[in-house]
């Protein structure tokens, strides 16, 4: 089965939580705090495996999460840091932010990988809140949250040469011609309605990748016939061969289909009006052939597109197939791969990424709804995820934190009052005037 987009749902791991712990040893007297650290939470990696070839897996699979990280131990030790969770995903592989719609990253070479979803930091044991004037905190952190998001996964695939036309024209009969490969033939529309591979061997130790794409009709562009589901594929090949009755066996203009034909990949993304195109004049062996490829040279000329390459072929009698392979080879050799964005994480090259304060965190809004005060500040969101306060000094630290940031006086000015109910993310508490 070749399945080629698939949406699923990627979470980090969560960070362990830190501890409450005293040291209680023979001969120590006023051990002091000795609860350690959580550990980090798993990152969720997507790594390139050549051995693939679709995105079937995630039809079965939706929803991926890593590891959470150890929580932390007695005598100061720290927990242990969750395992990187390894998603193996075929080559060609584009990964897109379903919230942003931005491309997170373009998987082209066997062996890269990418952060996807990062794993959370370990939570604070209560050593960390040693002070002077509270050297035995009964205070911990609960570990962060992993990231999380919906992410869309698209399959271009990954092909040197694309052979592209309207159904029927020869395009499965020309790869199974030049190749190994056994697609689907048969006289009738859309017989191929996915892509199929096959490595062409040209010869003189030259060999490329060339891909028989379903074809395409007027109004691919828009989604018309399989739309999209072809156009996906166009992008990534380095070379279109543009496949042509030129026999016109359906009674369509050869010249006609040319036009379409390019229109639509213009239509879908500009880029590939610019793409070094071959015309494959196939058919040449049926009567009117000869006439109509005289036809299509002159119209080519009065558009002023006469420099476009024509290579007149029989894929079914294979005449002329091997001078079109030569030159589709040639031009391989001068075009660069093309990947969609610039490369991303290597094996050799891993990003760190720092959990840094952002500075805006502190900034709050306070709005009311009858008897109660709804505030939003990223700042103290997080901090009370990770606080646990089902501990004195830990709602000693929370009740600081709203001083510090200004929110009880703003909460004073806006008319909060002692019995008003103040909510901060899903914690909810009562406003009380200190005497």
């Amino acid at each position: 089965m070749f399945l080629d987009k698939a949406k699923i749902y990627v979470k980090g791991g969560d960070g362990g939580d830190g501890i409450v712990s005293f040291k209680r040893e023979l001969y120590v007297p006023e051990g002091g705090p000795a609860g350690g650290d959580g550990g980090k939470g798993g990152d969720l990696i997507f790594r390139v495996d050549e051995g693939l070839r679709t995105l079937v897996d995630f039809r079965y699979q939706k929803h991926f999460k890593a590891p959470r990280g150890e929580r932390g131990k007695t005598k100061g030790m720290h927990g242990a840091k969750a395992e990187d969770m390894i998603v193996r995903v075929p080559p060609g592989t584009v990964v897109i932010d379903d919230d942003t719609q931005e491309i997170v990253a373009d998987l082209t070479r066997q062996g890269q990988e990418v952060v996807v979803a990062r794993g959370g930091r370990g939570g604070r044991g209560n050593m960390r809140f040693a002070t002077a004037r509270n050297p035995a905190p009964h205070l911990s952190e609960n570990g962060e949250e992993g990231q999380e998001r919906w992410i869309v996964l698209e399959l271009k695939v990954m092909a040197d040469v694309g052979l592209v036309g309207f159904p029927s024209v020869g395009k499965s009969t020309l790869l199974s011609v030049v190749s190994a490969a056994q697609p689907k033939i048969g006289a009738y529309h859309f017989t191929t309605i996915t892509p199929n591979l096959g490595v062409v061997d040209v010869g003189e130790g030259r060999s490329f990748v060339m891909a028989d794409l379903p074809g395409l009709i007027e109004g691919a562009h828009e989604g018309v016939g399989l739309g999209h589901e072809f156009l996906r594929h166009v992008e990534r090949t380095r070379i279109i061969v543009h496949v042509i009755d030129m026999a016109a066996t359906e009674e369509r203009d050869p010249y006609d289909d040319f036009v379409k034909i390019n229109e639509e990949l213009r239509l879908y993304n500009a880029k590939l009006a610019d793409r070094p195109q071959i015309v494959a004049a196939n058919k040449m062996d049926m009567p009117g052939a000869e006439e109509n490829l005289q036809q299509f040279r002159e119209r080519l000329k009065q558009d002023g597109r006469d420099d476009i390459e024509i290579f007149p072929i029989s894929a079914m009698a294979r005449k002329g197939v091997q001078e079109l392979l030569y030159r589709a080879a040639d031009l391989l050799e001068q075009i660069p791969e093309m990947p969609l964005v610039e490369e991303v994480v290597d094996l050799s090259e891993r990003k760190i990424y720092k959990f840094e304060k952002e500075e805006d965190d502190n900034e709050f809004t306070i709005r009311r709804e009858n008897d109660t005060f709804i505030v939003e500040c990223i700042g103290i969101e997080r901090m009370l995820k990770r606080m646990n306060l089902n501990s004195y000094d830990g709602l000693l630290r929370f009740g600081q934190a709203i001083r510090k940031s200004g929110i009880e006086n703003a909460l004073r000015q806006r008319g909060a009052k002692d019995g008003h109910m103040v909510q901060i993310g899903d914690f909810e508490f009562e406003f009380v005037e200190q005497e």
